[in-house]
């Protein structure tokens, strides 16, 4: 059957077509178009941070995170378990060694299990706020301190969470609460890391642009047309995130009560609605005949092939993997949607 109900779809409310419009009558379309720093500066402002850095993607902006605190061959950087693989694979472009930590019932990095696994080689944790939920961060920010090391917050699913470490990353990826299509901006407080990571993101050129470098760098920059759509969504994160508070609220209420599933702790912002189901598998199969797609959980990174802990530990992670995954959740789902997708889980919990 047809999916009528997608798990995530772009909100293009604003002035999307109007700034796109402007930067291809203007001829600024590439990295260097004025439409870049008014994102970052847009986006910086809205979470209450002196500096942004807008990137390619959110993989890149995690790598160039990493790379701007000297991360490389040789250190390791604390991930949760519980994560997307670009999480973990950020730290492995750096050449540097995720070391993984699992998660709590809130899907959160579990803090009280990152300090066994420091190490003199550790030089970054790297929180992950899963499906909007907000990490422990007074409590990474003290544990980073008492071991001088650095902080880097994947806040790819948590726009509108303000960041508190050295560099907070986002994604804008189509399915995100604000998205560019593709693309990724660092936010930070300090200059001169903010400094490095542009640097870094432009391919190293020096000032004078002599084609001489003196580092590793990447092309990893944001074009203007990207971030033209990146400033009109900036401009309608509040609505956004007010209508996705709505559709999380909607959902608890319609989900309430049904035998077999568990709801999920609630969220600081909503990215995608998660919860449990003891007949998962059956369930996504059912809501799939009937036009209304779903998502599984993520995978453990101990599971990952590229990451395979052959010990196979008990994890949290692993567990709800097992029965976890999320409906549709984008800011146009309206209540008559909510209605008939919770209509029909509940239908299959009755027959």
């Amino acid at each position: 059957m047809a999916i009528h109900y997608p798990v995530s779809k772009p909100w293009l409310e604003g002035h999307e077509l109007e700034y796109v419009t402007e930067t291809i009558t203007d001829g600024w379309i590439s990295s260097q178009g004025p439409f870049v720093k008014k994102f970052e500066q847009a986006f910086a402002d809205y979470h209450g941070s002196a500096h942004g850095v807008a990137c390619s993607s959110g993989t890149t902006a995690l790598t160039l995170a990493l790379r701007a605190l000297g991360v490389g061959p040789g250190d390791e950087v604390i991930v949760p378990e519980f994560t997307m693989i670009a999480s973990a694979w950020a730290v492995t472009y750096t050449g540097a060694t995720p070391v993984f930590v699992d998660c709590g019932d809130d899907l959160d990095i579990d803090v009280s299990l990152i300090e066994a696994k420091i190490t003199p080689r550790t030089k970054v944790i790297m929180p992950v706020h899963i499906y909007g939920r907000r990490c422990d961060m007074d409590a990474i920010m003290t544990l980073a301190y008492e071991y001088n090391l650095r902080v880097v917050e994947d806040s790819a699913e948590a726009h509108g969470v303000r960041p508190v470490s050295d560099i907070a990353c986002f994604s804008l990826f189509g399915n995100k609460i604000i998205t560019s299509g593709e693309g990724g901006i660092c936010l930070t407080n300090d200059p001169r890391l903010a400094g490095q990571l542009a640097h870094l993101r432009a391919m190293a050129f020096d000032k004078d642009h002599t084609f001489l470098h003196k580092k590793l760098g990447y092309n990893f920059r944001m074009t203007s047309m990207q971030a033209a759509v990146a400033l009109a969504q900036t401009e309608q994160l509040d609505e956004i995130l007010s209508r996705r508070t709505d559709i999380e609220k909607r959902y608890d209420e319609l989900l309430a009560g049904i035998d077999g599933i568990t709801l999920m702790p609630s969220r600081d912002v909503l990215w995608m609605y998660d919860l449990r189901a003891e007949r998962r598998d059956e369930l996504r199969v059912f809501l799939a005949d009937e036009g209304i797609e779903t998502r599984l959980f993520f995978k453990p990174m101990s599971r990952q092939p590229g990451y395979l802990d052959p010990d196979w530990p008990s994890l949290n992670a692993s567990r709800f993997s097992e029965d976890g995954f999320y409906l549709p959740t984008h800011t146009g789902l309206t209540e008559a949607d909510q209605e008939f997708i919770c209509g029909r889980i509940r239908a299959f919990h009755s027959a």
